[in-house]
């Protein structure tokens, strides 16, 4: 996809262009970088909703699915059916298990087995990589 582009969104009334990603958005999605725990406002987003791939539209986590980890980034215990596929992640001296978007393969951040019932799992994921919306 050309710069100029703008990446495609799909919602429940279908897909449609969406606006270019910021340069923070992009650091993160396409060179697999991170955001500085504690910098996102969905840490505290409560409402009903649905979070998708900033990167493409594509739908990732339900509300229902978040909750308060204490890691500084927001957290789900188990992702939308089919919407992400994972990578083994060997950077920065450790092994772990890196988060993808099903859709676009954009970095989304890492999962871990120490979550809540009833996955066990936390997806601990950067805001930046993540678009909400409410129901």
């Amino acid at each position: 996809m050309a710069v100029s582009e703008k990446p495609e969104s799909c919602t429940s009334s279908g897909c449609g262009p969406r606006e270019p990603l910021t340069p923070e958005q992009e650091r993160i999605l396409r060179q697999h970088g991170t955001e500085r725990p504690g910098s996102s406002p969905l840490n505290d987003e409560k409402r009903a909703g649905i979070y998708h791939c900033a990167g493409c539209g594509a739908p990732l986590f339900e509300s229902d699915a978040k909750y308060e980890s204490g890691s500084g980034w927001p957290s789900f215990f188990a992702p939308l059916e089919g919407a992400v596929e994972t990578t083994r992640d060997t950077r920065h001296g450790m092994i772990r298990t890196e988060v993808h978007c099903a859709k676009c393969k954009g970095h989304l951040g890492h999962v871990f087995p120490d979550g809540p019932p009833p996955t066990g799992e936390r997806y601990c994921m950067n805001g930046l990589a993540l678009d909400f919306h409410p129901v």
